[in-house]
């Protein structure tokens, strides 16, 4: 799907919504003003009916959209109601009429409600990328659009900025994060040689690229291409009033043209289908999301597709990113190796002295482990980082370096042997003296909760099957895995890849996905239920059903909590307004009810349901169970 023709979805969407609020409002002006004029004023009923026949002509407009469901075999719960206005157009009985048009009007306007405002998600792609990009010819640097950027082009990338194109370092030394795009959760170090990819945030540093591909094919316009693929295919699902509503529909139809064979009578045709309107599911089940929706964002959680309230209870399948979304996304120190002849503690207070002067990205790791151990930091004298031997200072007076397993080597440091194989992760290594002093291993630390929230998925909410699908190294994911109990895992998956995996999981089983960076959303797209936790990505958010604003699985728990109260209480409504409209089916058959009568009775199953459906907006006694 085009981003055009996304935004006129999205544009057409919000303007019926705005149709039916309007018809919804004049239609109880045109009642409340017909009953003055024929009660009140004691006007003729040809008079008084004028404003009824002005609300049957607004009626009209949404029977166009019912045609058009009909002629593609979609029965649902609101076609009794448009059958049921052209029957009391064709009969004369303009008010029974007028109480349908204003129930179905009202239930689309709660349901707009609902729904709230949609935006595009390829829109908010295009967002965030540049418009320009600076380009340098010999010394002078100026603004040009993406578009006229060539193979080859010498591009400056300021502090902060996003990087526009693909591309290779060839001056400067600096950072950037690259996790919205490859699920790596720390700030990737850069120096002249490396690599960067388009859509990446550059650090405090200016660099100096050279560019390896155009704009348009870059690595973010490629994420582009897989989004609009992911929209233009996204699941079409059918909505718990449209399920009870083709059942319902077809029942109430042969019970309205048995009357009407039986009696001889159209009027009880009409009757018959008056108090069938399925008016709980029209009204009820929007009513019970909308208070779902409402407690979700008083507890942070901002519902963005109503469906997604019905869905959850259905999947079967759990699948996370790992980056922010299991893990807190920044790194941890979890491992320290001596070398003989060290202590911890006093190792790691040397480093933190010195990664006080550091903006590498593990810098702030070492540092708040030692304020974890309650070590004092000491000061250090003649820091100094020249490139290739990595950082360097004296502390009390002696001289301490950290450093690289390949810097390290390459120096010929005593006691470099007892160093040892490589374990996976992240790493520096410690010299003290000119000598090898040990290694700190830092990873990407699982949630507290992380574990208990795993595990009570398949006991509490039924999921048979939970993975991690990451864009991270195999040996990240794998020890995440074993840390919060994960069985399966998929590591180093591009955003295609990701896509992929969802789109067969779930074509097995309804699945939901939970993510937090760019590279999730064509994924959380084409899952059943797409949740993205925290507020990282503004793209994510858009491609999410639901988002998660505090980095809480708690939240997630709670979500799913209310989510299956809603479906409960929803039921509760259809099925017990349902049941009511039979008798009153019944009623109507045998002439004990005409069609006004069988509309206020209508109102009563209304009033019943509506009132039960109010509960969804108060929390209930267990809103989560971690």
């Amino acid at each position: 799907m085009a981003e055009t023709s996304s935004s006129t979805w999205y544009s057409a969407a919000g303007l019926w919504h705005r149709k039916t609020t309007v018809i919804a409002a004049l239609s109880l002006t045109g009642i409340g003003t017909h009953l003055a004029l024929r009660y009140g004023l004691g006007l003729p009923n040809d008079v008084a009916q004028l404003p009824l026949l002005a609300t049957l002509s607004l009626g009209v407009l949404p029977l166009f959209e019912l045609l058009r469901r009909l002629l593609k075999r979609e029965f649902g719960s609101d076609l009794l109601g448009g059958m049921s206005v052209i029957t009391s157009l064709v009969l004369g009985e303009y008010l029974a009429g007028s109480i349908i048009v204003l129930m179905l009007s009202g239930g689309e306007a709660l349901e707009s409600y609902a729904l709230g405002s949609a935006s595009s998600v390829l829109a908010a792609l295009a967002k965030r990328m540049p418009s320009v990009a600076h380009r340098k010819s010999g010394t002078e640097i100026a603004d040009v659009a993406l578009d006229q950027l060539a193979v080859g082009d010498t591009l400056v990338i300021y502090p902060h900025d996003v990087c526009p194109v693909d591309g290779v370092v060839v001056d400067g030394r600096g950072s950037m994060d690259e996790s919205y795009l490859t699920g790596e959760p720390f700030q990737m170090t850069k120096t002249r040689g490396s690599t960067v990819i388009s859509g990446a945030v550059n650090g405090e540093a200016v660099l100096t690229i050279r560019a390896t591909q155009k704009a348009a094919d870059s690595r973010y316009a490629k994420i582009m291409g897989v989004m609009r693929d992911s929209e233009a295919s996204r699941p079409n699902l059918r909505r718990l009033g449209d399920r009870l509503g083709a059942i319902y529909t077809p029942v109430a139809l042969l019970a309205a043209v048995a009357a009407w064979a039986w009696s001889g009578d159209p009027t009880r045709f009409l009757a018959v289908l008056v108090i069938a309107t399925p008016c709980p599911l029209l009204l009820g089940i929007p009513i019970a999301i909308v208070g779902s929706i409402s407690l979700c964002a008083k507890r942070a959680i901002i519902v963005k597709s109503p469906v997604v309230l019905e869905r959850i209870t259905d999947c079967r399948v759990a699948i996370f990113d790992k980056t922010g979304t299991l893990t807190y996304g920044t790194p941890k120190l979890t491992e320290t190796t001596l070398a003989e002849g060290f202590e911890a503690n006093e190792l790691l207070r040397l480093l933190a002295g010195l990664e006080r002067y550091s903006k590498h990205p593990l810098a702030r790791a070492v540092l708040d482990a030692a304020k974890e151990a309650g070590l004092a930091i000491p000061e250090a004298d003649e820091v100094s980082e020249a490139p290739g031997l990595g950082l360097r200072g004296l502390i009390g007076g002696r001289q301490v370096q950290i450093t690289s397993r390949k810097q390290m080597e390459q120096q010929a440091t005593e006691g470099r042997e007892k160093l040892g194989p490589s374990t996976g992760g992240l790493e520096c290594v410690a010299v003290v003296d000119g000598q090898y002093a040990g290694v700190l291993r830092f990873r990407d630390a699982p949630r507290s909760d992380s574990r208990t929230f795993v595990t009570h998925l398949g006991p509490k909410h039924q999921f048979s099957k939970v993975m991690i699908v990451s864009g991270d190294r195999e040996s990240e994911v794998r020890y995440l895995a074993g840390e919060v109990g994960i069985a399966e895992i998929h590591a180093q998956k591009s955003p295609e890849e990701k896509l992929a995996i969802v789109r067969t999981e779930t074509a097995a089983a309804p699945t939901l996905y939970v993510g937090d960076g760019i590279n999730d959303a064509p994924a959380m797209m084409a899952a059943t239920v797409g949740m993205a936790i925290g507020q990282n990505s503004d793209v994510t958010a858009e491609a999410a059903g639901v988002v998660v604003m505090d980095n809480s699985l708690e939240k997630v728990d709670e979500f799913m909590h209310i989510a299956r109260r809603m479906r409960v209480i929803a039921l509760q409504c259809a099925v017990g307004g349902m049941a009511l409209s039979l008798v009153g089916m019944g009623l109507a058959s045998a002439g004990w009810l005409t069609p006004v009568s069988g509309a206020v009775a209508q109102e009563v199953i209304d009033v019943l349901a509506v009132l039960n459906a109010l509960r969804a907006a108060f929390p209930p006694a267990v809103i989560h169970d971690l």
